[in-house]
């Protein structure tokens, strides 16, 4: 059966799919464009379900702000060649602009929003993308914050690393300033009294552990106990940090300084405590190859 390529250019445009792909299914479904599409989003639904188990731990972070906003997010796939594609990036973009515009309460109140410049919503925006690109995406998490109450620091560093600072006082510069040192620095929380109390106790057991080791009298042992978790409260809070840009002082000494403060902060990394799944990649195209046969 001849097809037009006026009709393969219709459905692909409909689909996003492939021109082989649509030309195929055009000719399996007789020409019927309308079952040809049906029959393509069936097999794309069964592809996102076979991929929604496989590990994605690469991606990007995107980050837009208005007047009073700035939202950041997090999308994953499961390689770096997906991450650089158009397609992939248009999405990010558009989720990213979705957070700002709809100041949505949860990462399940995202997935059902319209999605910006999409006539979807975001969850089906991301089950076709899934179908077309074949791999896993997920909608990891978002960040949103307001300047209502004082500066905003925001900062990029390149695709990977992004952070927002809600700072009260201070200044734009000095907010940007703080925003890049925690991109650097990866503080865990703001202050010492803002630690997992089950971290601390850990660390805690660790250098007591060590300590005992040394066969000092018990009350030595505290005291190395205690200095060395004092170190290591400096090294993981924002405050106890030595600033970047002046390593002469600390971060918390910075903003006394300049009559600020850090009421939150929040930093994503592409990937981070997602566990990666290593595989050889000759392996897997063997696989694949044996699998098709």
């Amino acid at each position: 059966m001849k097809i037009s390529a006026a009709l393969v250019k219709e459905l692909r445009e409909r689909t996003g799919a492939g021109m082989m792909e649509c030309k195929k299914s055009l000719i399996n479904c007789g020409g019927d464009i309308e079952t040809a599409i049906e029959t393509m989003r069936k097999s794309g639904q069964a592809q996102v379900a076979k991929k929604a188990g496989r590990i994605a731990a690469e991606g990007l972070i995107a980050i837009q702000q208005d007047s009073n906003h700035a939202a950041m997010v997090e999308v994953n796939c499961e390689t770096d060649f997906v991450s650089k594609g158009d397609d992939f990036k248009n999405v990010c973009d558009a989720v990213v602009a979705t957070v700002l515009g709809e100041c949505p309460a949860n990462l399940e109140a995202l997935m059902a929003s319209n999605l910006a410049g999409f006539e979807k919503s975001v969850e089906d925006t991301r089950k076709d993308l899934i179908a077309k690109i074949g791999e896993n995406i997920n909608v990891r998490r978002f960040a949103l914050m307001d300047t209502l109450m004082g500066n905003l620091g925001v900062y990029l560093h390149g695709t990977r690393i992004g952070v927002l600072v809600d700072m009260r006082g201070g200044s734009a510069e000095l907010a940007k300033d703080i925003a890049m040192h925690i991109a650097a620095s990866r503080p865990l929380c703001v202050s010492a009294d803002q630690v997992p109390a089950e971290t601390v106790a850990k660390e805690k057991e660790i250098y007591r552990a060590q300590a005992v080791s040394t066969g000092k009298p018990e009350h030595i042992i505290e005291k190395m106990v205690q200095g060395r978790l004092k170190k290591f409260l400096a090294e993981v809070t924002l405050l106890g940090q030595p600033f970047v840009k002046d390593p002469d002082q600390s971060v918390e000494t910075l903003l006394k300084a300049n009559q600020a403060s850090i009421a939150h902060f929040e930093r994503f990394e592409v990937g981070e405590g997602i566990e990666k799944k290593s595989e050889n990649f000759a392996d897997e195209v063997m696989q694949q190859v044996q699998g098709a046969n």
